[in-house]
């Protein structure tokens, strides 16, 4: 230590410059300033239980914001929604259309409340869907949730302009029982053009339809829809919006027109979920509709080889008679499902498309669709 004397002298003239030179200085823990921490309060993993919290259904998402419904809405009038935001402690955990969530915060619905959403229910069904069928791509990879819970997917194709796509809707047959969701086929249009060809396509499911047309009594469609979380998934233009708009005619949703290549244009360009008015002499809950954008692929990635089969229940039984570890392409000789098909107790078509997807799977491009219901 340097004493307060020679601190003096090392102040003073030519001898405390000589002594400053021949000394060296030295340090002790009292020459240390050390900075307090930002704060003192230990970090605890116990999260708020939320008590409190009020339980919603989300049926709009819109950057960060997510509108959801209060579960305890009372009375005739339409529900009020309430925006929220999701909380932190939520980590990655991601929200979607459909989700059952509790909230917290400023739950009343006054323009510019915000709550926040501070739990997830466990999800009932999640239906997936990728942009490519090949999971070694980066599209593959790429996982979309189209909505959350729900219990009916409602495949809605056109019967003409634009024609119908078979192999559309055997993809949306294949997300909806891997996804454990009973699917309902809408053929719209069917003033333009009689059903049998894509009827019978699917003769051998027992798969439940319904025929809309611009002029037609929908007590039919509203009674298949009651009780249910409905998702809508359809390619653009085949008249999705405009069912949504007869469902709900306060829905207001966009409609557009078809090119003159037989292609839709885009109109709805984000997911929601509109509450369906009260069906005439039906008691209880008259459902959900999930409207969604028009897509033009429904990519398969996420549906393992074995689970594509479960998409194509009329050619199951005939796979059984396949030896062990048989991958039924068109390659395979032992495959059996030729002669199950050969035999009359399925289409040939049908075959086919589950083919097509094995090889999309694997890599290999679709052939480019042509315009008949037999894709």
């Amino acid at each position: 230590m340097v004493s307060d004397g020679e601190r003096r002298e090392l102040s003073g003239g030519g001898e405390g410059k000589a002594l400053a030179a021949g000394k060296r200085r030295e340090y002790d823990e009292e020459d240390v300033r050390v900075r307090p921490g930002r704060s003192s309060r230990p970090r605890t993993r116990t999260r708020p239980r939320h008590s409190d919290a009020v339980e919603g259904f989300v049926v709009a998402v819109d950057r960060g914001r997510y509108t959801c419904v209060r579960d305890d809405h009372e009375g005739a009038g339409p529900p009020r929604t309430v925006t929220a935001m999701r909380a932190r402690e939520l980590g990655r955990k991601s929200v979607v259309v459909g989700d059952r969530v509790s909230l917290v915060g400023d739950v009343s619905g006054a323009p510019g409340a915000l709550a926040r959403i501070v739990r997830i229910s466990e999800r009932s069904s999640v239906l997936r869907r990728t942009a490519d069928d090949d999971e070694t791509t980066a599209e593959g990879r790429l996982e979309r949730v189209v909505v959350a819970n729900a219990d009916q997917l409602v495949i809605v194709s056109s019967l003409a302009d634009p024609p119908p796509r078979t192999g559309f809707i055997d993809r949306c047959l294949v997300a909806a029982y891997d996804a454990e969701i009973e699917p309902l086929l809408c053929l719209t249009k069917a003033d333009l053009a009689a059903p049998d060809a894509v009827l019978g396509y699917y003769a051998e499911l027992d798969l439940p339809y319904v025929l809309v047309r611009p002029d037609s009594d929908l007590t039919e469609p509203r009674r298949l829809l009651a009780g249910h979380v409905s998702v809508l998934v359809g390619h653009s233009g085949v008249g999705k919006s405009t069912l949504v708009n007869r469902l709900v005619p306060e829905a207001e949703r966009a409609v557009g027109t078809v090119s003159a290549i037989g292609r839709g244009r885009h109109t709805s360009t984000s997911a929601v979920a509109l509450r369906l008015p009260p069906v005439p002499d039906v008691e209880g809950d008259p459902g959900w509709i999930v409207d969604t954008p028009g897509v033009r692929s429904f990519g398969l990635a996420h549906v393992s080889a074995e689970s594509l089969l479960h998409g194509f229940p009329d050619l199951i039984e005939g796979s059984l008679e396949c030896p062990a570890n048989c991958e039924h392409t068109a390659n395979e000789l032992d495959c059996r499902l030729d002669a199950w098909v050969a035999a009359g107790h399925a289409d040939e078509r049908r075959l086919a498309s589950y083919r097509r997807l094995l090889a999309s799977r694997a890599g290999d491009t679709d052939p480019p669709p042509a315009a008949s219901p037999s894709i």
